[in-house]
């Protein structure tokens, strides 16, 4: 019986109409909308690990990608603060996407993903700002420092032990 009524439930819900609408039906008949092609692409994985793969579309939208395994020295620190080092195996990623916004403004994105971390450079990216710090600079003094005075002295002379033939020592 409840397999039943399950199986109802399931047939109205098909049944039901869908509110998903068209691109047409949201907007009228005479909305126009790019139609945007893959107009070439490559993928080619390679048995080390390594792989290079792109993408170029009909509104110039591109995306172009390389990885590559490469052995990695990572520090590793226990709980005792003792550091060992240890050979890992690791990706790296380079790569590059271009794309046009709807302003018709140009963006172009490349990247580095190793073991320094990822790494994104682009126009576009937002920099932290530059500070110019003046550096201080210490007082300059317009007048001579004393000299400490110099004391001369003659200072006591200690007795000095000289061998004697080898059989002992004679006191100065």
């Amino acid at each position: 019986m409840k397999l039943f009524v399950l199986a109802a439930i399931l047939a109205v819900a098909a049944a039901a109409p869908s509110g998903y609408k068209t691109e047409e039906e949201k907007y009228g008949k005479d909305y126009k909308y790019p139609e945007i092609t893959v107009t070439g692409q490559s993928d080619e994985r390679n048995l080390d690990g390594s792989s290079k793969w792109n993408y170029a579309q009909s509104d110039y939208t591109t995306r172009e990608e390389a990885q590559e395994q490469k052995k990695f020295t990572v520090t590793k620190v226990d709980d005792y603060g003792k550091e060992t080092k240890e050979e890992v195996f690791g990706n790296t990623n380079k790569g590059s996407s271009y794309w046009v916004s709807p302003e018709g403004e140009k963006f172009t994105l490349t990247w580095v993903a190793d073991d320094a971390g990822f790494q994104p450079k682009g126009d576009h990216l937002p920099v932290a700002p530059v500070h110019v710090y003046e550096l201080p600079v210490a007082p300059v003094h317009e007048y001579v420092l004393p000299v400490a005075p110099v004391h001369e002295y003659e200072l006591p002379v200690a007795p000095v032990h000289i061998p004697f033939n080898g059989k002992g020592y004679k006191i100065y």
